[in-house]
């Protein structure tokens, strides 16, 4: 297996949204899927007889990484949103920590499986981090069932280049602390939480301590086992992808925070330079995140995106 280490993904696991799925959707839309021997927890918004539109989180990601009024926005420009637990969060299967053998193809195999769970034969796909290098993935194993393909906070997928930048030295050094986390400890685990999400964040917005511990919270409460969401940072694939992002041929948007501690902007740039006629757009002040400030933004440049 080719070794990959997605644990800077885990930030993503840290974009909250408004409010939990009891305070606002209740059971709304919600669909667990029975695939590749798992069960997949997800969520619908909109209309079904709209063009479908998945959403793919990054690593240690469930749905919620995917604030509601994003999902809400994209539904309201005339999009199904489906937004889902990847495997090892929320309420999707979890195995115990470090108990994971699949791979990120398999993870691919997942969005196949939401897609034939609510009989879509094709998609627009929306990935973030992790979930861009999965929707790469898609796009070029599944070419007839992606329509677009709108890629947030990503890197290539084989990028056989010079090296390009990644995770901060800073977050290295907080990650670090994962060996020692208590994560039957509440209190451990959202401090270890709320520094993730403080070091995620782009200088576009004040970072809100009492809102994110609620949101955190709101997370921790969807889950049997938090430890279970780093089973993401052991991921690997099974074939070899060098180059291959330069093949994909689906329509491509490429969103990326100028202040990304992750995956920095250099990331979003090369994606760009290798596809194409990708567009690229750099959002100021936004970090490996998707700020509640901006979501109208974000969701009115994945439709204008798509509908190119």
């Amino acid at each position: 297996m080719h070794r990959r280490n997605f644990l800077g993904g885990a930030a993503a696991t840290l974009t909250l949204p408004q409010a939990s799925l009891g305070q606002i959707n209740g059971d709304q839309g919600m669909k667990v899927i029975e695939a590749n021997d798992i069960e997949i927890a997800t969520q619908a918004f909109g209309s079904a007889d709209d063009p479908a539109l998945i959403l793919v989180m990054g690593a240690t990601a469930s749905m919620l990484g995917w604030p509601d009024q994003l999902c809400d926005a994209l539904a309201n420009h005339g999009f199904y949103v489906i937004r889902f637990d990847h495997r090892d969060t929320g309420e999707s299967t979890t195995l115990q920590p470090g108990e994971a053998t699949y791979s990120v193809e398999d993870m691919a195999a997942d969005v196949i499986g939401v897609m034939d769970g609510y009989g879509l034969g094709s998609a627009h796909i929306m990935g973030m981090s992790l979930g861009g290098y999965i929707s790469q993935i898609l796009a070029l194993t599944h070419p007839g069932r992606v329509r677009t393909l709108t890629l947030f906070a990503s890197e290539p997928l084989g990028w056989d280049g010079p090296a390009l930048p990644h995770i901060s030295q800073e977050f290295l050094d907080h990650f670090s602390n994962l060996a020692t986390l208590n994560w039957s400890s509440e209190t451990e685990t959202t401090e270890f939480l709320l520094t993730s999400e403080r070091l995620s964040a782009g200088s576009g917005q004040d970072f809100d301590e009492t809102y994110m511990r609620r949101r955190i919270g709101q997370i921790l409460a969807r889950t049997s086992s938090p430890a279970s969401m780093f089973n993401h940072s052991t991921l690997g694939t099974r074939e070899d992808w060098t180059g291959r992002f330069r093949d994909i041929a689906v329509p491509v948007l490429i969103l990326h925070g100028a202040d990304d501690p992750i995956l920095p902007v250099e990331n979003g740039e090369a994606l760009a330079a290798g596809i194409s006629g990708s567009e690229l757009i750099i959002l100021d002040g936004v970090g490996h995140e998707l700020p509640l400030l901006i979501v109208e933004t974000i969701a009115d440049l994945v439709a204008s995106g798509i509908r190119q």
